[in-house]
């Protein structure tokens, strides 16, 4: 019985443990997603989703392939809120 409480108190410490690396992640990717580089070109504009490219390659060749699909979705929504607020790089030429 003493040896299931251990193994029980490890599994909820690793759980514990997961989670915020978990949470830290998705705050990453909700900054790093929101990164654009708007451009004007003779009058043209152009936006890149340079945080969009860079998080959804960093998803792709992680080693914890779990929850990919929420990864994505994070980085999707960051980029959307990233294009319509206004911060990021602004280049002028």
């Amino acid at each position: 019985m003493a040896k299931t409480k251990r193994q029980k108190k490890a599994n909820v410490q690793a759980m514990n443990q997961y989670d915020g690396v978990f949470a830290l992640k998705l705050a990453l990717y909700v900054v790093g997603g929101s990164i654009w580089a708007k451009m004007t070109i003779n009058g043209l504009f152009i936006p890149i989703p340079i945080g969009l490219i860079a998080g959804m390659f960093a998803t792709s060749r992680e080693r914890l392939k779990i929850d990919r699909k929420i990864d994505y979705a994070v980085l999707l929504v960051a980029a959307l809120i990233g294009y319509f607020a206004p911060f990021g790089l602004y280049i002028t030429y």
